[in-house]
């Protein structure tokens, strides 16, 4: 009997141990959010709210209308960035395809979104000769174009990063070199300055992203990527 109890009381700690690992395991929601505050049996709970990533359409790369629903039911990881751009961009994209790399056990589950911020310029048809020259064959990545307030907006309000039109900086428009890693359900999960204003790259950054994505896999998803 005694040794009935110590077994239940060892399985318990062990179920205990595993729903704290898994709670630590799981990555944090960033961005703006909004608390509601509900009474239940007289006592006032709170949820709070983040904020998704709105709707939104684009071109893609080969001239096609896409939306957010497009890619629904992956999760994203996401660039903010112009083909003509003399100095971070091009360092961007190089980290983004070692990205990929590094993930490439999770290649199906996986968006990458790299965003214009200067689609006057960046037409589908010069974002298709973009991502031929960078050698990305991954059917799972896309250049988007579209309205550049919109796109500036939309990276600073909800991908959590700066871009901008800057007529002082090099090409005409600043912007972060950070990537975005977004859910399943649209939230953002994390921030990652992997190229530094210096254009140097953070390996630590970089470790964090892929790191993450695997623990959002992982602990939320339950994904296997063996």
């Amino acid at each position: 009997m005694l040794k009935n109890k110590i077994n239940w009381v060892v399985i318990c700690l062990l179920l205990a141990i595993s729903c704290s690992e898994k709670s630590q395991r799981r990555l944090p929601y960033l961005g703006n959010y909004d608390v509601s505050y509900r009474q239940h049996n007289g006592k006032t709970t709170t949820d709070t709210i983040y904020q998704r990533i709105p709707s939104f359409n684009f071109f893609n790369e080969d001239s096609v209308l896409v939306s957010d629903k497009t890619y629904a039911g992956k999760v994203w990881i996401s660039e903010f960035f112009f083909a003509s751009c003399p100095s971070i961009c091009p360092i961007m994209n190089t980290q983004m395809k070692n990205v990929a790399i590094a993930l490439a056990p999770y290649q199906k589950e996986l968006q990458y979104l790299s965003f214009t911020i200067d689609p006057t310029n960046d037409t589908p048809s010069r974002l298709k000769q973009h991502k031929n020259k960078l050698g990305i064959t991954n059917p799972n990545w896309a250049f988007l174009s579209g309205n550049e307030a919109f796109t500036h907006q939309l990276g600073i309000k909800h991908f959590l990063i700066f871009a901008g039109r800057e007529e002082e900086a090099l090409g005409g428009y600043a912007h972060s070199g950070a990537f975005t890693l977004v859910d399943k359900k649209g939230y953002v999960r994390g921030v990652y300055e992997v190229v530094q204003p210096d254009l140097s790259v953070n390996k630590k950054e970089f470790q964090r992203l892929i790191n993450d994505t695997q623990t959002l896999f992982t602990y939320e998803y339950q994904f296997d990527a063996q």
